[in-house]
């Protein structure tokens, strides 16, 4: 524990980064994955999430709070906030104030967040396994929330004064997740066009959004314009705006999306499906700052616009085939960003799940808590081809069909939680036992070795012998998963 670094680090520390450094240095000194750092929301009456690690992945679910019940436990943090007093929880489902959040969790360290003498939040830290935390850990979390509590204090005051507006986004899902995250870190600070590209449904809009959030427009408006959406007779209005009187029902003067724009961040979805005869003036825009309204003599409007546009289709041939201007596809390239499928990081598949569950409860105004095993392990054997939108509307259809707190395969569209055999033309091997228990029960497997890697604190020899196999064969099978072991250190 070192106050004084503490102070330089989170001194350091812009506004936005405050957050994610306070929660790096709880995990670093208490060796845990997982964590949450709340601070208490005057206008909502309600500890919000700040800042969220579930298993190493940074989660951001900006309108998430937890509020003070009377008919059932508010959960830990909540207990904390109201109490001022720090809670170790070591076996945290018989905890009479625990109340599952996200994922099931045994262990729990949780410290108020003290501005004077009054909580203004909470810091903690989870695991799945029991007694994952000590004494001195704690010590190192109260330290902590000491020495973070002034600058904490100067965010939540800062945050009362403007909306949030954060956008929803999962980081560290994958190594090309980290590329693209790069690559918004990087081209975020600049005004430089943005080309976002990857299959339907890989979540080009949230990363539209991610960029505008982490720019110095983030004050302006953000506009969203689907150019597959719009008739094409219709965009050139919708895009540009008209005058009185441009043609028949023009009986008013329309702003365009463009001017709307001003000063902010227009997302053209779907680019591919904008015409050939709206490009030339789309680059105009893009190059100049200039629009003309549909049947306008006047001169030409200025507008400052930054312009982020996404698609699923190969521009590249298009281009190719004369089907898309080269000088707007080479401008609009300067920065592309390629977003990976679901199914080249669907490890994640259970954390993603349940964002989406917590979204869906929230939108439904329903208590679901938990996806069981068997939901999980049909959510794993799928292959998403709508990606995370079909996974997103799965876990909505769930939540709907659930009558209690718990997601069950019966809840999941037929699809997932029972697939039709597929036909095909040619004839196809049908797939052999040991392949389909492999499908299924790796994601669990998994999870199983994580934990019990975790809860031996890395002893091999201590995990084999509590999963009754011997050495070897743990060795073989935490290889075969890919599961990190070895003593961790005091």
């Amino acid at each position: 524990m070192n106050q004084r670094s503490d102070d330089v680090s989170l001194h350091e520390a812009s506004m936005e980064q405050l957050e994610r450094r306070v929660m790096e240095l709880a995990l670093e000194r208490t060796r845990a994955k997982s964590g949450a750092l709340f601070l208490w929301d005057g206008k909502r009456k309600g500890l919000a999430l700040g800042f969220h690690v579930v298993d190493g992945l940074v989660v951001t679910l900006p309108d998430a709070i937890i509020t003070a019940r009377s008919d059932r436990p508010a959960g830990i943090a909540m207990h904390v906030f109201e109490t001022n007093h720090t809670r170790l929880t070591d076996d945290a489902p018989n905890d009479p104030h625990y109340a599952p959040y996200f994922l099931d969790v045994r262990s729990i360290a949780a410290v108020p967040i003290l501005y004077g003498s009054k909580p203004i939040g909470v810091l903690t830290v989870s695991a799945r396994e029991p007694r994952a935390f000590t004494a001195g850990d704690v010590a190192e979390l109260e330290a902590l929330s000491a020495s973070s509590a002034k600058f904490l204090r100067r965010l939540q005051l800062y945050r009362t004064s403007r909306a949030s507006g954060r956008p929803f986004l999962i980081k560290g899902l994958s190594a090309e997740w980290l590329e693209v995250e790069r690559r918004i870190e990087h081209v975020a600070a600049t005004n430089a066009p943005v080309l976002v590209t990857g299959e339907s449904g890989t979540g080009k809009e949230l990363v539209a959004n991610a960029i505008h959030f982490s720019s110095k427009r983030v004050g302006a408006p953000f506009v969203t314009v689907n150019c597959a959406a719009i008739p094409e007779p219709m965009l050139e209005s919708i895009l540009f705006g008209h005058v009185r009187g441009a043609f028949t029902g023009a009986t008013f003067d329309k702003v365009g999306e463009l001017k709307k724009a001003d000063g902010g961040t227009l997302f053209l979805d779907e680019l591919g499906e904008l015409p050939m005869t709206l490009q030339p003036k789309v680059l105009r825009a893009l190059e100049y700052g200039e629009i003309q309204p549909l049947g306008s003599n006047r001169a030409p409007e200025r507008v400052d616009v930054r312009l982020v546009c996404a698609t699923n289709r190969d521009l590249g041939r298009m281009v190719r085939e004369g089907k898309f201007r080269d000088d707007l596809y080479y401008r609009l390239g300067v920065m592309t960003i390629e977003l990976p499928p679901l199914r080249s990081y669907k490890q994640q598949i259970e954390v993603l799940a349940h964002v989406f569950r917590e979204l869906a409860c929230e939108r439904l105004e329903k208590t679901v808590t938990r996806i069981g095993p068997d939901a999980l392990a049909a959510l794993s054997a799928y292959e998403f081809p709508g990606n995370v939108r079909e996974l997103r509307n799965a876990i909505e259809h769930a939540v709907i069909l659930a009558d209690g707190d718990t997601i069950e395969a019966a809840h999941l569209p037929r699809s997932i939680a029972a697939p039709a055999p597929k036909t095909q033309k040619r004839a196809r091997a049908a797939p052999t036992l040991a392949a389909l228990r492999e499908t299924w029960l790796a994601p669990l497997e998994t999870r199983y070795l994580a934990d019990l890697v975790a809860e031996t604190r890395g002893s091999v020899r201590e995990a084999a012998k509590r999963a009754g196999v011997d050495t070897v064969t743990l060795y073989r099978l935490l290889r075969r998963r890919g599961v990190a072991f070895g003593r961790s250190t005091p």
